[in-house]
């Protein structure tokens, strides 16, 4: 027996603020809305949904674990996610990889590579 992926969920202090920015930058709706605690966002076509969960104490530093997403155009959908209220932290690249690292309006980190 083995576990599996069910939901990738971010801790963040107010779970219906955040999902405006999640949902515009992933094309996703609120599926599930507990008394604002704990909200579901449900992926368009398929996938991982994402939860936002309220919680009491804000971010410490940086995320441990993050999620990455991929664009076709990373430069395009870098300067959308800023224009939705990400902040842009850092470009990497190493040999056949590139990246930009966001953060969302509450701080937590994210990736974009292409």
């Amino acid at each position: 027996m083995a576990i599996h992926m069910g939901m990738i969920t971010i801790d963040c202090a107010d779970p219906r603020g955040l999902a405006q920015f999640w949902t515009a930058a992933l094309g996703t709706t609120v599926a599930q809305d507990y008394d604002g605690e704990f909200l579901v966002l449900a992926p368009p076509e398929g996938g991982l949904p994402l939860g936002l969960q309220r919680v009491p104490e804000p971010r410490p530093g940086k995320n441990r674990v993050h999620i990455d997403f991929g664009g076709d155009d990373r430069a395009a959908e870098v300067e959308r996610l800023v224009g939705l209220g990400a902040e842009e932290v850092d470009e990497h690249e190493v040999p056949g990889l590139a990246w930009t690292v966001l953060r969302d309006p509450e701080g937590n980190e994210f990736c974009v590579s292409g």
